[in-house]
């Protein structure tokens, strides 16, 4: 969603569930207004199964599922995980189109292991479309954007033309907070903390004072 808003909304890590909060992307060009729902990722709950963390992020998520009209499932290049497998399962219950992305395929170091992949991971399911995407590099995701576009209804615009999302400057703030603690830090002590801004001071238009 960052790559294809052109400024970061959702912050990002190595580390899986860094997302847990459910972030709207809005993106305006000419008539079309894209509304995109970045949400927290469906995980297999095992030994954390009873926190009440892990089962509001998977319940964002399934809401999600019900109220959009088309649903981009993402994974990582030509692996399957057993998350992949749980996330295709709840998609037989979605009526929207499900677009299947490939991400971080520049990382792949035999391409011809893309095509055969492609082919493959696209029988798993009817999806509306397969595209392959470099999220990081920009690659493909104009295409993505396309195919999102094509199943889009007719509709008024919800939001300004201006708006990139809908959550507030003090929300992002905190993030990024967050997400700086998720880069830096090790074991399971990331997912033990959370960010609470108790200053948010706006001194001049480039700079932005947080405590």
């Amino acid at each position: 969603m960052n790559r294809i808003l052109g400024q970061k909304i959702s912050i990002t890590s190595r580390r899986p569930q860094t997302t847990r909060h459910q972030v709207m992307g809005i993106k305006t060009v000419e008539e079309t207004q894209f509304i995109y729902v970045d949400t927290p990722g469906m995980h297999i709950m095992s030994k954390d199964r009873n926190k009440a963390i892990n089962r509001f992020m998977n319940q964002a998520a399934t809401q999600a599922l019900r109220d959009v009209d088309c649903v981009v499932f993402i994974i990582d290049r030509t692996r399957w995980t057993d998350e992949d497998q749980s996330v295709l399962k709840r998609l037989e219950h979605v009526k929207a189109p499900v677009i299947l992305a490939v991400n971080k395929v520049d990382r792949l170091q035999d391409k011809a292991d893309l095509l055969p992949w492609l082919a493959e991971v696209g029988a798993r399911r009817e999806f509306a479309a397969v595209v392959p995407i470099s999220a990081k590099h920009g690659t493909q995701v104009e295409t993505l954007e396309e195919e999102v576009a094509k199943h889009l209804p007719e509709s008024i615009h919800f939001f300004p033309e201006d708006q990139i999302t809908d959550k507030s400057l003090r929300f992002m703030a905190a993030e990024l907070v967050r997400e700086k603690v998720m880069r830096q830090l090790g074991d399971e002590l990331p997912y033990q903390m959370t960010v609470e801004i108790e200053e948010f001071r706006e001194t001049d238009a480039s700079r932005t004072s947080v405590r």
